[in-house]
């Protein structure tokens, strides 16, 4: 049995209504071409003709349903063809065509969800699908489509791991409405780097604040998904995220970002027009060849500062230190991972993508979008060549 059995009767009744109609009959002419094409896949599917009695057959004809579909010339009304009578453990039927419709409409739902979170209102979704489609989307089917795409990036979330040497942290804030309140809302983050060189996305997590509960389930669900060989954190000194880490990786180097420490010493220079001086004293210290030439730097600036700037120098015997850690590393990899810069130029994508949503209606939401968005990062940083040369390590 051939597809060319469409009959003549069929195919004259098609081209009657475009005849007489033109373009506006093509939903009439699409619906009783489907309604044929879906009769003929059911004999095929059940091995014989309508009313044909041979012994092969797998199984009858159990009349139709009625299901609209949406095209782009509109709502066409069809009839499904129904079997009964299959043999045991026999798949039931249903219209390759209609399959495939229905795959064409999963990919429309993941780019409705794609638009969503990409900050695009319910309202230009609506436009944008009834444009390229025919059909308007509602905002029920958004939110369906939102989460379908919400079970892929949760398996993406809880993905398994391996082994990376070296990770970066960080935290940024959204505001999203809780409990009808608009609220400061953490975005935590944390980046790794390969045996290979390579950087990936390891974890992303959205709750009220950075407290150390909230870093260390963050910490210990990278363990949890076979996360090994950390010896190597780079952070900000977010108390929350210190003393989760000293719980969760507690022999692993950690590197204070020297790029927010210079930030930070800021606030503690007596005179604005000491501050140039200040940097470039900062710098020294960080460009130093080794630790022992920065050791020496530090004493000898903080020696200077005691007198007419006591407070710069208290914060700097205190503080510079811990971004000194990055001389532990092999020359070759100081520059990249002596900042967490590497989470700072992720951030700003995602500042972009963000400050077009302004106000997240909720938690999930949020997570929702910064997902997305990493999934393509990591995905694009999975494509390129090493991020860190691991040779010396």
């Amino acid at each position: 049995m051939t597809h060319h059995e469409l009959n003549h009767t069929t195919i004259n009744c098609v081209m009657e209504h475009l005849i007489d109609h033109g373009f506006d009959g093509m939903a009439d002419a699409i619906q009783i071409l489907m309604n044929e094409a879906m009769k003929l896949d059911r004999g095929h599917f059940l091995n014989a003709r309508p009313y044909e009695r041979i012994a092969n057959r797998q199984g009858y004809a159990n009349g139709f349903k009625p299901k609209t579909v949406k095209t782009r010339v509109g709502e066409i009304p069809l009839q499904v063809p129904q079997v009964r009578g299959l043999p045991e453990g026999a798949e039931g039927f249903y219209p390759n065509s209609l399959e495939k419709g229905s795959r064409s409409e999963r990919s429309i739902k993941v780019a409705i969800a794609e638009m969503y979170v990409h900050g695009v209102s319910t309202r230009r979704v609506t436009g944008i699908m009834e444009e390229l489609c025919g059909f308007e989307v509602t905002s029920q089917q958004v939110s369906r489509a939102a989460a379908e795409l919400d079970a892929g990036l949760e398996k993406w979330r809880n993905r398994m791991l391996g082994e990376y040497p070296m990770l970066i942290m960080d935290a940024r804030y959204e505001k999203v409405r809780v409990d009808d309140q608009v609220r400061s809302v953490a975005l935590l983050t944390v980046f790794g780097v390969d045996v290979i060189g390579t950087r990936s996305v390891l974890g992303v997590s959205v709750s009220l604040s950075e407290a150390e509960v909230h870093w260390r389930d963050l910490m210990s669900s990278l363990l949890v998904r076979g996360l090994t060989g950390v010896r190597y954190i780079v952070s900000d000194a977010h108390e929350g995220l210190k003393a989760a880490r000293q719980a969760v990786f507690p022999g692993a180097i950690w590197q204070r970002c020297q790029f927010h420490l210079q930030q930070n010493a800021a606030a503690y220079v007596p005179r604005m027009e000491m501050r140039k001086e200040v940097a470039k004293a900062l710098r020294d210290i960080f460009n130093a060849p080794d630790r022992h030439a920065a050791d020496a730097l530090l004493k000898e600036k903080v020696t200077k500062y005691s007198k007419n700037a006591p407070k710069l120098a208290a914060w700097m015997e205190g503080n510079l230190p811990e971004g000194l850690a990055v001389f532990a590393l092999p020359e070759i990899q100081r520059k990249r991972m002596r900042t967490s810069n590497m989470a700072e130029r992720v951030n700003k994508e995602l500042n972009r993508r963000t400050r077009v949503v302004s106000l997240f209606p909720n938690e999930a939401s949020l997570l929702r979008l910064a997902s997305a968005m990493l999934v393509e990062i990591d995905e694009s940083w999975a494509t390129k060549k090493s991020y860190l040369n691991m040779n010396e390590v």
